[in-house]
């Protein structure tokens, strides 16, 4: 599935179906995963179905699943030339005002 391309939505019921996989792959009944993860079975069951899910819910049923160190890469910068890399390794506390 490109990302890019789908909505909003589509991303969120991808990523339920992709929690689901991971969980039939680990031979788990969702209650047992929801119990583990602190949060009820309705709420697995919707993240699984439908995507729909609190973040925290979301997070936590990851931990649950062991897949914390997939949510590492995300959202990271990632240089796109050494002036890049040189200024990434800035740390930036707040974004640059407007010009006018």
């Amino acid at each position: 599935m490109h990302f890019a391309l789908s909505s909003s939505q589509e991303i969120a019921e991808e990523l339920g179906q992709r929690l689901r996989a991971q969980r039939l792959s680990q031979n788990l009944q969702q209650e047992e995963l929801a119990s583990r993860a602190g949060i009820s079975e309705r709420a697995l069951r919707n993240l699984e179905r439908s995507g729909q899910a609190t973040l925290d819910n979301f997070v936590r049923v990851v931990m649950a699943l062991g897949l914390a160190e997939e949510l590492g890469g995300m959202f990271e910068l990632k240089p796109r030339s050494i002036k890049a890399m040189e200024a990434a390794s800035v740390k930036r506390q707040r974004a640059s005002r407007a010009t006018k």
